[in-house]
C-alpha cells in the first residue's frame, strides 16, 4: 500500500541524487578549470570542454532540484492527508512529464556517450588532433555519469509513479 512514507522517501531519495549531480557538476567545472590553466595541453584542453559545459548543466540542474524537493515533499505529503486529488490531477500528470524527459534525457546522453566514443577512437592517435582526443573521452565519461544517474532516478521515478497510481486505484 502506497503511503505518505513512500513520498517522503521519494523526494527525499531525489534531494540526496541531485546532491550527487551538484558535486559532480562542481568537480567537473574545477577539473576543467584545472585542465585549462594548469596542465594546458591539447588533450586536457579538449577534456575541459565537455567538463565545463556538462558540469555547469549537471551543477545547475543538481542546485535547483535539490533547492525544489523539501518544497515537493512538503506539499505532496499535505495533499496526501488532506487534498489526494491534488496528487492525482497535479502529481500524476507531473510525474508522467519526468519520465517522458528522462526518455528523451537518455537517448541524448547516449547519443553524447557514442560521439564522445568516435572522436576518441578517431582522433587517439594523430598528435595533431589530441584536442579532439581528449574532448571525447571527456564527453564519453561525462554523459555516461549523467546517464548512469539519471537511470537511477528514472527508476526512482517509475515507482513513485506506480505507488501513485495504486494509491488512486485501492482507494475507489
Amino acid at each position: 500500500m502506497f503511503t505518505k512514507i513512500d513520498i517522503e522517501k521519494y523526494f527525499n531519495a531525489e534531494k540526496s541524487g541531485s546532491l550527487v549531480f551538484l558535486v559532480i557538476g562542481v568537480v567537473a567545472v574545477i577539473a576543467a578549470i584545472v585542465f585549462s590553466f594548469v596542465i594546458r595541453s591539447d588533450a586536457y584542453k579538449g577534456a575541459a570542454v565537455p567538463l565545463v559545459l556538462v558540469g555547469l548543466l549537471m551543477g545547475v540542474v543538481g542546485l535547483t532540484v535539490y533547492n525544489r524537493s523539501d518544497g515537493d515533499r512538503i506539499r505532496n505529503v499535505y495533499a496526501f492527508d488532506m487534498n489526494p486529488g491534488e496528487l492525482k490531477d497535479k502529481e500524476v500528470p507531473r510525474m508522467e512529464k519526468v519520465i517522458r524527459s528522462f526518455i528523451i534525457l537518455r537517448y541524448t546522453e547516449i547519443a553524447l556517450a557514442l560521439a564522445g566514443l568516435v572522436l576518441f577512437f578517431v582522433f587517439r592517435t594523430n598528435t595533431d588532433k589530441q584536442f579532439w582526443s581528449g574532448l571525447g573521452i571527456s564527453l564519453l565519461i561525462m554523459a555516461t555519469l549523467a546517464l548512469y544517474a539519471d537511470s537511477l532516478a528514472e527508476k526512482r521515478g517509475h515507482i513513485y509513479l506506480e505507488g501513485l497510481k495504486k494509491f488512486f486505484t485501492e482507494t475507489k
